[in-house]
């Protein structure tokens, strides 16, 4: 019986990770996607969806942006500061992959 459960949750991952398109690991008994690095050949679609929207959000900004307002931007409840930590969690990783520059005072911009 176990084997079979284990069967069909390996061909579960194996469905999910074809599926979304960029890779999945496991993380304490969790799948969790993986933020590539920015290089030659890869392209934004790489990105999840979520991180994909938040690039779009930094690039409309008219400059860089805080974490407060690109929140804004995407619709998250910015009066709780508990609900923004997550997405400074998203706007680093961006950062730290190469996909955006996070400037000295804390904001963010595009790369070129």
């Amino acid at each position: 019986m176990a084997e079979r459960v284990w069967q069909r949750m390996s061909e579960q991952i194996a469905d999910e990770r074809t599926e979304a398109g960029s890779p999945v690991v496991q993380v304490a008994g969790r799948a969790v996607r993986l933020v590539p690095d920015r290089g030659p050949g890869v392209a934004e679609s790489a990105l999840p969806a979520e991180y994909q929207r938040i690039l779009t959000a930094v690039r409309q900004a008219a400059g860089p942006v805080a974490t407060r307002q690109i929140g804004e931007a995407l619709g998250l409840d910015t009066g709780v500061r508990g609900k923004l930590e997550p997405l400074r969690g998203k706007l680093t990783k961006l950062a730290d992959r190469g996909w955006l520059h996070k400037r000295l005072d804390g904001k963010f911009t595009t790369r070129p």
